[in-house]
């Protein structure tokens, strides 16, 4: 059954590869972008517009989420999308020699979290989505989920975005919304071996503390980062599965 479904960071490597899934599989999606061209044109000119809407806005502006959030005008629909992909995250800048938002993740989530309260108290929108975060391994309060090696890089060097990550987890985690993060293993560009790569994926439910099954490895694509969000949390018939859990995420 198709879905509506919602992307902020739809430009980038996971935000892109779960958009473009989702439109193949003929789901209706929205996606906010500071700069449309930046999407649109990575589309070809025929793309079936009727299934990818396009919004000019930031994540951080609750008027510009919620803008995101509402149907179309000509829509009869009056309900919130089923999923929002949230994968905006922050860059290296090099004058200020550090990242260029330090809060980014945990400001965008707590914009989204406000455009839904708003989308409900004012335009009187149903539904409850289920929000699909991107985090980071690393970061786990219960269990170690990199390997040994990694733990001097992720604690110093990652030690910024980590902490912005894990500020966002704590958001939703003391939300009342519907929620999955996915805590990705190190990034590297390309799907490796092609796109079938196995993925494995280990669960925690921080609520209960307790980590449930583990996945520990070194690097995954971003591209299968987005294969996997669009296998299990969109068309995966174990969706459920994963509500308000952590998935962390390898080759």
């Amino acid at each position: 059954m198709p879905k509506t479904i919602l992307f902020l960071g739809a430009t980038g490597g996971v935000g892109f590869s779960t958009l473009q899934r989702s439109l193949a599989a003929g789901h209706s999606c929205t996606a906010l972008c500071r700069t449309p061209s930046t999407l649109s044109s990575r589309f070809p000119a025929d793309a079936d517009e009727k299934l990818l809407r396009i919004e000019q806005g930031n994540a951080h502006d609750v008027d510009a989420v919620l803008r995101a959030l509402l149907p179309p005008p000509s829509s009869p629909q009056k309900t919130l999308p089923d999923v929002i992909v949230f994968s905006i995250g922050a860059y290296f800048n090099l004058s200020k020699m550090g990242m260029d938002d330090a809060r980014v993740c945990e400001n965008g989530i707590k914009t989204v979290l406000a455009a839904l309260q708003k989308a409900r108290a004012e335009h009187k929108l149903q539904g409850r989505p289920r929000i699909v975060a991107l985090s980071s391994t690393g970061v786990s309060d219960f269990g170690r989920d990199v390997p040994l090696l990694f733990v001097p890089l992720y604690h110093v060097a990652l030690k910024v975005p980590h902490k912005d990550k894990k500020a966002m987890e704590n958001v939703l985690l003391g939300s009342e919304e519907d929620w999955t993060v996915v805590r990705p293993s190190l990034f590297v560009d390309g799907a490796k071996d092609g796109s079938k790569r196995e993925i494995r994926a280990g669960k925690e439910d921080p609520v209960k503390g307790l980590v449930e099954s583990t996945a520990v490895g070194y690097t995954i694509s971003r591209e299968d980062v987005g294969r996997w969000i669009f296998e299990n949390l969109i068309e995966g018939e174990k969706a459920g599965e994963w509500l308000r859990r952590m998935a962390a995420i390898t080759y």
